[in-house]
C-alpha cells in the first residue's frame, strides 16, 4: 500500500473507532459486567465482524450494495433493531444479587463473541466505512493482496486498541457502581437507553 495512502487509512479509522458507536456502547457495558480483561472476548467478536466486511469490499460485494438503496435500508434497519432489541433487554435486566467475583463469571466467553459478532456485523456505520470508504484506500495498479493485508491490519489493529483498552479501560472507573442493586440499576438503564438511542439514530439517519 502506498505510505500516504496507509496514512490516510490510519487517519480514518483512528477517528472513526474513537467515536462513540454501538461497538463502544457494547465494549463498555461489557467491562461493567463482566470485567476489564474478560471484556476482550466481546472485542474480538466485534473484529470478526469487520473482517467479514472487509471481505465484502475484497469480493465487490460493496459496490453493489452502495448502489443499491433497498440492500442498504435492509442492512441498516437490521442493525438497527438489533441494537433497539439489546437496548429494551439492557434497560430491564434486573440487578444481580451477588459479589462482584460472581459477576465478573457470569456471562461466557462465547455469548460475548457471538454478540461482538452481531453489534458490528449489522452496525450501520461498519458497513458504511467498509463498504463505501475502503476501495479508496486501494491502488488496482498493485498487488490486491498485499494492501487487504495491510489494510485488515491496520483496521483491526487499531480498533481492538480503541475498543478494549480506551472503552473497556474507561468503564473500569464505573466498577464501583456494580456492587450495589440501585447502581446496577441506573447503568443497566443508561446503557440501555445508549443502545436504543444509536439504534433509533442509526434508523433515522
Amino acid at each position: 500500500m502506498d505510505p500516504s495512502l496507509w496514512l490516510a487509512l490510519l487517519g480514518a479509522q483512528t477517528l472513526i473507532s474513537f467515536v462513540p458507536g454501538a461497538g463502544a456502547v457494547n465494549t463498555m457495558s461489557n467491562a461493567l459486567t463482566v470485567g476489564f480483561r474478560r471484556t476482550v472476548w466481546g472485542v474480538l467478536g466485534q473484529q470478526a465482524a469487520l473482517l467479514v466486511h472487509i471481505a465484502i469490499a475484497a469480493a465487490g460485494v460493496g459496490i453493489l450494495v452502495s448502489n443499491s438503496p433497498l440492500a442498504f435500508d435492509l442492512i441498516r434497519y437490521a442493525g438497527a433493531a438489533y441494537l433497539v432489541y439489546l437496548g429494551i433487554r439492557k434497560f430491564l435486566q434486573r440487578p444481580e444479587h451477588s459479589d462482584i467475583r460472581a459477576l465478573q463469571t457470569d456471562e461466557s466467553a462465547l455469548s460475548m463473541v457471538r454478540r461482538g459478532i452481531w453489534v458490528n456485523l449489522l452496525n450501520p456505520k461498519a458497513i458504511v466505512f467498509f463498504l463505501a470508504l475502503i476501495p479508496q484506500f486501494i491502488s488496482p495498479d498493485r498487488p490486491l493482496l498485499a494492501q487487504y493485508g495491510v489494510l485488515t491490519a491496520t483496521v483491526i489493529g487499531i480498533d481492538f486498541l480503541v475498543m478494549w483498552f480506551f472503552y473497556g479501560g474507561t468503564a473500569r472507573s464505573f466498577r464501583r457502581f456494580t456492587q450495589h442493586d440501585r447502581g446496577q440499576v441506573i447503568l443497566n438503564r443508561i446503557f440501555g437507553s445508549l443502545f436504543v438511542g444509536v439504534g433509533a439514530l442509526l434508523a433515522l439517519a
